[in-house]
């Protein structure tokens, strides 16, 4: 029994090919994504750890030390600043995403007491 063909033989040459390449373009492209977003959360936690340093020594009343930790532990590009109400101390580290991601940013914020100086 013979199945009667709506095209002729050979006319398919090539599809599996394309087919084949935008697979593959997808995959690298939610590749790259996957990282990206990864290394959008890495930065956070960063922001994170670099607040809550900040917050601390603010609390202590140095806040230059303050500045200082912020710029060792935050990913490149951050920016902290300060609040609170006279009993506790804010610090918000504000930084950019990752390169492949040029509109997120990320941030962290920490809390502290504050702490008497003893002056």
């Amino acid at each position: 029994m013979r199945v009667a063909r709506s095209r002729p033989a050979g006319t398919d040459r090539g599809v599996v090919t394309v087919e084949a390449a935008i697979g593959l373009a997808t995959l690298v492209l939610a590749l790259v994504l996957c990282l990206a977003g990864i290394g959008c959360a890495v930065a956070q936690v960063r922001c994170a750890g670099a607040a809550a340093a900040a917050a601390r020594l603010a609390a202590r009343g140095d806040r230059v030390a303050a500045e200082a930790a912020v710029a060792a532990m935050a990913p490149p590009g951050a920016v902290v600043s300060f609040g609170g109400d006279g009993e506790l101390v804010s610090a918000t580290v504000r930084a950019p995403g990752v390169s492949l991601l040029p509109g997120v940013r990320v941030s962290g914020s920490a809390v502290a007491a504050q702490e008497d100086t003893g002056d």
